[in-house]
């Protein structure tokens, strides 16, 4: 892996973005919904790492009973790596578990992977690249 994509924080409503632009002083660079995984997702940059806001935009989704489960709050980690499939296959053969079995469209026209929090200590972990 070559670096922390985003850190990502689940948000029950739109409302919420406005108490992160307050704390990080500026808005979103980005605003983006992402059907494939059913959320609306808010980017801020701090330094080089992204803190994504997601927001569901059904209760049928997944961060929807995240959030309903446990509040908003931490949600995800994502790593970016230039090639996805390989470290797939590396954390795979190392025993981790894709909760998907081939990425899955993401923000920023990037790919996703995520991997079953139960199998790195309770942390849902994102791998992400570019196409």
């Amino acid at each position: 892996m070559e670096s922390i994509d985003h850190i990502a924080i689940a948000i029950p409503q739109a409302e919420a973005v406005s108490l992160w632009e307050k704390l990080l002083g500026a808005p979103p660079f980005h605003v983006e919904e992402v059907p494939a995984q059913g959320v609306k997702v808010y980017f801020f940059q701090v330094g080089p790492t992204k803190v994504e806001l997601i927001e569901p935009l059904s209760p049928e989704s997944a961060v929807a009973r995240f959030i309903e489960k446990k509040g908003g709050g931490l949600h995800h980690i994502a790593f970016y790596t230039e090639n996805l499939i390989e470290e797939i296959n590396r954390l795979r053969d190392m025993g981790f578990s894709p909760l998907q079995d081939t990425p899955q469209p993401a923000a920023l026209g990037k790919q996703a992977v995520f991997f079953h929090p139960k199998t790195f200590t309770g942390v849902l972990v994102e791998l992400v690249s570019f196409p």
